[in-house]
């Protein structure tokens, strides 16, 4: 069993942040218990190779069963995701933009959703689904799901624009950015911006700042869990406590200390795991 992150080689590091790699096998009659997901600033490519894993949107009352390879599009609510027993999932975490780059599917169109990723990609995604089902070991599923990323880059001119850049700093940095900001290190005008930003990310600039400030937020709980909230709110550009609490409850559908509360419950703890 597996639980861990690794970076690409070095030719798709350009489009490529890292994979997530998560593996792990419950008891027959052992209770899964579901892992809180709130928003990221990410789109993602996921393999599910064993056991389904199924989606629920609290908001909206609505679940989703995942195909074997899903594209992921921006979050932008928090979600319930629900695995099997056997749980394998291989996870390619888009840096801001490359998704569009590799597709030319603008990407606002994904927002929110999880699609079957045979019916946006080429037809080899059924193909890596079939291959990482029987493949020897994790190194080996690394491996072919980098070749099929390859494969899709050789493919696409798409270039990198300063809007992705930028996306990038947000996603890198823990101080809040703001619109006129962002414009300022795209070189674009606001509503230049509002438009490539909702094409390449799937939001405006606006939603995914907010996004990765509250992603920022939680992956700093998990560093510095002795650390107060007040602190942690002010350490990642917001105004005070209050204000934390309120994305948190926009965006997670909880405030922190509930949220962090269920997280404790989530399936990679039974086995000593957790985020860094």
């Amino acid at each position: 069993m597996i639980f861990q992150d690794f970076l690409p080689r070095p030719e798709l590091r350009e489009y490529v942040a890292c994979y997530h790699l998560r593996h792990f096998v419950f008891r027959p009659g052992e209770a899964v218990p579901f892992k809180p997901y709130p928003p990221r600033p990410e789109q993602c490519l996921s393999f599910f190779p064993r056991d389904a894993q199924r989606v629920e949107y609290p908001a909206e009352q609505r679940w989703v069963t995942q195909p074997r390879a899903v594209l992921v599009g921006q979050p932008t609510q928090r979600v319930n995701l629900h695995v099997g027993r056997d749980f394998l999932a291989l996870i390619v975490v888009f840096r801001p933009g490359a998704l569009f780059r590799l597709t030319g599917l603008p990407t606002g169109e994904l927002t929110g959703t999880h699609v079957d990723a045979e019916s946006v990609l080429s037809r080899h995604v059924r193909r890596v689904s079939e291959q990482l089902s029987s493949a020897a070991d994790y190194a080996e599923m690394i491996r072919l799901v980098e070749h099929f990323l390859l494969a899709t880059v050789r493919r696409s001119h798409r270039p990198a624009l300063p809007v992705d850049r930028a996306a990038g700093g947000a996603v890198t940095a823990p101080d809040a950015l703001s619109v006129v900001d962002l414009a300022g290190r795209s070189c674009l005008s606001p509503r230049q911006l509002e438009r490539q930003c909702r094409e390449r990310l799937g939001v405006g600039p606006k939603t995914f700042a907010r996004i990765a400030r509250l992603h920022h937020a939680y992956q700093r709980r998990f560093r510095c869990p002795q650390e107060d909230w007040l602190s942690t709110a002010l350490a990642c550009g917001y105004y005070d406590l209050q204000h934390l609490a309120k994305d948190f409850r926009a965006l997670a559908g909880a405030g922190p200390t509930a949220l962090f509360a269920q997280d404790e419950r989530a399936p990679e703890r039974a086995f000593g795991w957790r985020e860094s």
